[in-house]
């Protein structure tokens, strides 16, 4: 086997090739070094690149979420607005005239008799007040029921409050109702005694007349 002897080392050593090997090596040491750094850095971006995404896209499906219900709110208020005219329209008595007027009609085709009718009006109000009727009837029992049938079917919108049977004689009957319905403020004429002093003086009169 032979041996380098110190010489040669000396001269390889000192030979331009060797440090140029030499430091070929060195450069693919670092080469490789900042590859790997440059992988881990990336894939760390990447990452972090990939959450902020999902982050995102997640607070952008809550907001869709969230502001769904309010979607077309302008063509739906549109819509209730027509609504709300159309009722005045068709359902809202003209005039306080044309409440007593209807009420009339509506006894002829049944039959049944309207003994009293009184008037009050509630608070007033910038869209509508509402009027308080206290009707006494008089009839035999299909009669009325055909009666209050038509209140509730009217083209006019009558609301019933309460029924209650004052009387009964033979096929006669006796009954005191109480509806309302609504004018515009306009339309409400002066005088009218308000509801809430009606029922206070019923109340009064009803505790008078406890033993």
């Amino acid at each position: 086997m032979s041996q380098i002897t110190p010489s040669v080392w000396r001269e390889r050593l000192a030979s331009p090739l060797t440090w140029h090997f030499a430091g070929c090596g060195v450069l693919l040491i670092l080469a490789i070094v900042l590859g790997a750094r440059v992988a881990m850095d990336w894939n760390a971006i990447s990452s972090s690149t990939t959450d902020a995404l999902a982050n995102k896209q997640t607070q952008l499906k809550l907001m869709e979420i969230q502001t769904a219900p309010m979607r077309g709110m302008d063509k739906r208020i549109a819509a209730t607005r027509d609504q709300v005219k159309d009722f005045y329209a068709k359902r809202i008595p003209a005039s306080y005239s044309a409440i007593e007027s209807r009420m009339i009609d509506l006894q002829v085709k049944p039959g049944v008799r309207l003994s009293r009718l009184q008037y009050t009006q509630g608070k007033p109000d910038s869209g509508l007040t509402e009027i308080t009727m206290d009707a006494g009837i008089s009839g035999d029992y299909s009669q009325i029921m055909h009666f209050v049938n038509s209140l509730e079917r009217d083209k006019n919108f009558f609301l019933i409050r309460a029924m209650a049977l004052t009387s009964q004689q033979g096929g006669q009957v006796n009954l005191r109702l109480r509806l309302s319905t609504w004018l515009r403020p306009a339309d409400v004429p002066r005088g009218l005694p308000s509801t809430e002093s009606l029922d206070s003086g019923l109340a009064a009169g009803k505790e008078g007349q406890q033993p």
